[in-house]
């Protein structure tokens, strides 16, 4: 019955912040692509606050598990690996196009490969929100309730950040959607796992939330960033930072509710 419980809750935490953040993919494409720009900057403040201000603190929380330099050390090591990562699928994309190394490809594929990294990282953030689920179930089932509506309620807005990524990245809508909700499913994977092998989940989950961490880093001030910067106008600068501010602030509020 607990299991039961586990599985349905991470189902509900990961799959539900998806299909309430996929609103966007309703939106007409005129509209979309008018609103997507401002969405990029929100996802600049949401990947930034959960990475700063709830992913790693939480790796930090629990000194008995991981010490504070080997948690710094897997985000740097993280964005290092990120780094590669993306310097090979940029390398990869330019052997298969024959662009240059400097031309207009470069940013195409450096575009598409946000997409695909933000993907990698949040099916590690959603496998880490499983093992948390799991765990505060099996600590108390109205724990393991609350913790997952928590869940929920911090995933709708990133995921939002998200999808406007996706979109941004070249991803057609159902696509995005379709590769979301594969992403959002590692949740369910996260839980089995910790109902089984509790000890050992989560003695590895401040490592794989410090990587969870390095890739929303490094998406955010390597991959998006820079392209605030094409408006140097000192509007849409103002724009830029409210939006970035806003999305720090929906994450901070919305992780809060675990407290």
């Amino acid at each position: 019955m607990l299991l039961l419980w586990i599985v349905t809750f991470s189902l509900l935490g990961g799959v539900l912040s998806v299909l309430a953040a996929s609103v966007l993919l309703l939106v007409p494409e005129g509209m979309r692509t008018r609103i997507l720009a401002p969405l990029v900057s929100f996802a600049i403040g949401a990947l930034l606050g959960a990475a700063l201000l709830a992913i790693l603190p939480h790796a930090l929380a629990d000194r008995s598990l991981a010490g504070t330099h080997s948690i710094t050390l897997t985000v740097l090591l993280g964005l290092l690996g990120f780094f590669l990562l993306e310097k090979t699928v940029i390398w990869r994309h330019c052997h298969a196009d024959e662009c240059e190394a400097h031309g207009v490809d470069v940013e195409h594929a450096q575009t598409r490969a946000a997409g695909n990294l933000i993907l990698i990282g949040d099916g590690i953030h959603n496998l880490v929100d499983g093992v948390l689920i799991a765990g505060a179930f099996l600590t108390d089932v109205h724990v393991g309730v609350v913790t997952a509506m928590a869940v929920i309620a911090h995933e709708i807005p990133q995921e939002l950040g998200d999808f406007a990524i996706l979109l941004h990245s070249g991803f057609s809508r159902g696509r995005a959607l379709l590769y979301n909700v594969l992403s959002s499913l590692t949740t369910v994977v996260g839980g089995v796992v910790a109902y089984f092998f509790l000890s050992d989940a989560m003695a590895a989950v401040p490592y794989v939330l410090a990587v969870a961490a390095s890739s929303f880093i490094y998406i955010a001030v390597a991959d998006l960033i820079p392209g605030l910067h094409k408006r140097p106008e000192p509007a849409a600068t103002i724009q830029q930072i409210a939006l970035i501010v806003l999305g720090v602030a929906v994450i901070f509020f919305a992780h809060s509710t675990l407290h």
